[in-house]
């Protein structure tokens, strides 16, 4: 680690910054270095070492973040090194490793803030700002022309890949994920629906500016060519957390509904989105699922651990008894 540090000081002028270690999170694979002097100029350095990336992967990535950054989309900058490299790569006992730095997201998690939003202002306000900031990311990405690939839904979401990842045991499961993407299958791709997506886009992955709301979004390394619609999806559920204290679920599946409806807003004044495309929310939300479902498996084969069925059991019900909306209040 302190190899890679004295590089990377090089690589990035860093000399005289400090260099903070971020504990890493369930399902983490970077390791993430905060870097700051005298705790005002802060930059994240990125250390990666994944199996299943190559330099192209994190090029396709950088090279996005640095275009939506360049056209004023709500994004967290890559720094180019001093050899005007967006992805750095090193050799570390024996490994490569990429590293890459990025610029410092103004402001704070939500739930560094107790999932309080900024005082004296509605929370409807962060809603309308979650999706607004999306839909400027989905209109750039519907002009992006890349030089580098990030992968396909499909080249990673297919069934040979899920036969293999997931046991025996589980059939029901995988033939439930089976029919979905047979259905995802069958969605039209042009243009207008599908692109570069950011694939996690969630309160753990922007800060918000507590004085005027503004939001800056990071982490794009999962970002994929998909569906617009599999972010919204997203958003839809990680609604969940703000109803849950309405035990009635009529009730709480109507203000799901009314936090989704002010993302919408917000979105549709940055991108359009097809009534087509938002009829088949309950689709997309099975493909959030999915996704979730698989990154519980790969973890587990990653800290060579036996999977706890409760972390999916209720993502695994709803695809196979076809319980709509994530199961939240809706039949």
């Amino acid at each position: 680690m302190n190899r890679i540090l004295e590089q990377a000081k090089k690589l990035y002028t860093l000399e005289g910054y400090t260099f903070i270690p971020v504990s890493g999170h369930e399902g983490g694979r970077n390791r993430i270095v905060i870097v700051s002097l005298d705790g005002e100029k802060k930059y994240v350095l990125r250390i990666s070492a994944l199996g299943d990336r190559d330099e192209n992967d994190y090029l396709a990535e950088t090279e996005f973040v640095r275009f939506l950054a360049e056209n004023d989309a709500p994004v967290a900058d890559v720094i180019s090194s001093v050899n005007g490299r967006l992805v750095e790569s090193i050799e570390a006992d024996g490994k490569e490793v990429f590293v890459c730095l990025f610029s410092f997201a103004k402001g704070m998690l939500l739930a560094d803030n107790g999932y309080r939003y900024r005082e004296g202002a509605p929370l409807s306000e962060y809603f309308y700002n979650t999706g607004k900031d999306l839909g400027a990311i989905h209109r750039l990405s519907k002009e992006y022309v890349p030089v580098h690939s990030r992968p396909d839904y499909f080249d990673k979401y297919n069934m040979t890949y899920i036969d293999g990842l997931i046991p025996n045991e589980y059939s029901e499961l995988k033939k439930a994920m089976a029919e979905r993407l047979e259905k995802f299958d069958m969605l039209p791709k042009d243009k207008g629906c599908y692109g570069l997506v950011h694939f996690d886009y969630s309160d753990g992955n922007y800060h918000i500016d507590m004085g005027t709301g503004a939001i800056t979004v990071f982490d794009f390394d999962n970002c994929m060519n998909c569906w617009y619609m599999f972010d919204l999806a997203n958003l839809w559920i990680h609604n969940e957390g703000w109803t849950r204290q309405e035990t009635d679920s009529g009730k709480r599946f109507a203000l799901m509904q009314q936090c989704f409806d002010l993302q919408l807003q917000g979105y549709k004044t940055e991108t359009d989105i097809t009534e087509e495309m938002l009829k088949e929310l309950p689709l997309f939300i099975d493909m959030v699922l999915i996704e979730n479902i698989v990154d519980e498996f790969e973890c587990s084969a990653r800290e060579g651990e036996e999977l706890d069925y409760e972390d999916i059991e209720d993502a695994a019900e709803c695809l196979i008894e076809s319980i709509p909306y994530a199961g939240f209040g809706k039949s």
